[in-house]
């Protein structure tokens, strides 16, 4: 049996982050920090057109400059770019992406028709998505965070899903 069809959301081996960010508490910065603070063990890309490097992480100004298979994609950047990001993910064979963003659905009729035109290219394509609108994902038996929360999770014997990011960062 192969791996199972979710694998690359929580157990990826190369991570891109776009919208990386070099700006102290910006989402982009706290993603790729959480990574590093987690200890990810896979190929870490950040992705940022403005910035040759970020934390002291070669910076790649798009996914298709990227040298490597991606097996997730997690995304940060102004809701009218995500249709574009996830077209040229498609182009690179991504099949999971997590969309942090919000302004989709929830802002109405534009945000509805970006968050059609994302679910689309997303079908075209044949790429999962989780979000858009949420915290991410974190696996720490995989020294994944994938998140823009705060804190240090440690591996235990507790799963937690939620549609609320609110609720999965509460318990301390």
């Amino acid at each position: 049996m192969g791996p199972h069809y979710l694998n690359h959301f929580f157990a990826p081996k190369s991570v891109a982050i776009v919208g990386a960010s070099k700006r102290e508490e910006s989402v982009g910065n706290r993603l790729l920090l959480n990574m590093l603070e987690a200890e990810f063990q896979g190929r870490l890309y950040p992705v940022n057109p403005k910035h040759e490097e970020i934390l002291e992480i070669k910076t790649y100004p798009n996914i298709d400059s990227i040298p490597d298979v991606l097996e997730l994609v997690v995304i940060a950047t102004p809701a009218p770019t995500i249709p574009s990001i996830v077209r040229e993910c498609g182009e690179k064979n991504v099949d999971s992406i997590i969309i942090i963003t919000a302004g989709f659905a929830e802002l109405g009729d534009i945000g509805k028709r970006f968050q059609q035109e994302v679910l689309d290219i997303a079908h075209r394509y044949n790429i999962r998505i989780i979000g858009p609108n949420c915290l991410g994902v974190i696996r720490p038996s995989e020294h994944l965070n994938a998140t823009f929360g705060y804190g240090v999770i440690p591996t235990g014997h507790l799963a937690l899903v939620s549609q609320s990011g609110a609720v999965c960062t509460a318990p301390d």
